[in-house]
């Protein structure tokens, strides 16, 4: 299988679903962007560490800025990570009680760039699934669910449960228009606020700030006065 590239955000966010040996079926993750995912290779920074005292068992914790996620091996392979290490993790996705986590297959230490590198791919990934899961989702308000399923897999090849689990996401998900544009309206004295505040203020991830800012400037509730700066039209 290969490795995707992903966000972490969309694998925790995203519906897991189970394999079966018998059927030589591997598990996955489907991602609110309609990404099924069963290996995947992600670059972020180790925050924690952990060792049994036999050695037999060892985890870190791997954030790429926009989630965190553990990496867990019952092999060697995790020992000469460090936190604060940018790494390269890749491995297939295991759920146990609840928590979904990498099983360790391979990690190699690398450079700030890199970093940087993987985000830019898995951000221009998510823009070409982003197009398909807009277009499916609209088209969701005008058939019925046997249409819709017809559409999707003529138009994308994609599955009833991929169309389901997409479908699903977009229920879970949580407007914030309403609040970011209560928050800029009370902390604007006039000239607009600096778009930065919004991030010290907001106890919200910073992906979803940017997208609640672009969603707010594309639907006109929001400008920018001048550069960083927003204001309430």
């Amino acid at each position: 299988m290969t490795a995707r590239k992903v966000r972490i955000s969309d694998l925790v966010s995203g519906k897991f679903f189970y394999g079966s040996k018998e059927e030589m079926k591997p598990s996955y993750v489907i991602t609110p962007y309609g990404g099924k995912v069963s290996r995947v290779s992600i670059v972020g920074t180790v925050t924690e560490k952990f060792t049994n005292e036999e050695g037999s068992y060892s985890s870190v914790t791997l954030d790429d800025g926009t989630g965190a996620i553990k990496v867990k091996s019952f092999e060697r392979g995790l020992e000469s990570l460090e936190a604060g290490d940018i790494v390269r993790v890749i491995g297939k996705l295991k759920e146990y009680n609840g928590e979904l986590y990498i099983a360790f297959e391979i990690a190699s230490k690398e450079k700030m760039n890199a970093e940087l590198l993987g985000r830019l791919d898995v951000l221009h990934e998510l823009a070409k699934q982003k197009k398909v899961i807009d277009d499916v989702r609209a088209a969701s308000g005008q058939m019925d669910e046997e249409e819709l399923k017809n559409y999707a897999k003529d138009t994308y090849g994609m599955d009833g449960e991929t169309l389901g689990a997409v479908l699903e996401a977009k229920k879970k998900e949580v407007d914030y228009r309403p609040k970011v544009l209560e928050i800029i309206e009370k902390l604007d004295e006039g000239n607009g606020i600096e778009a930065v505040k919004l991030f010290d203020v907001l106890n919200l991830p910073d992906n979803i700030v940017e997208k609640t800012i672009d969603q707010l400037l594309n639907d006109g509730s929001i400008y920018e006065p001048k550069i960083g700066h927003l204001k309430k039209v």
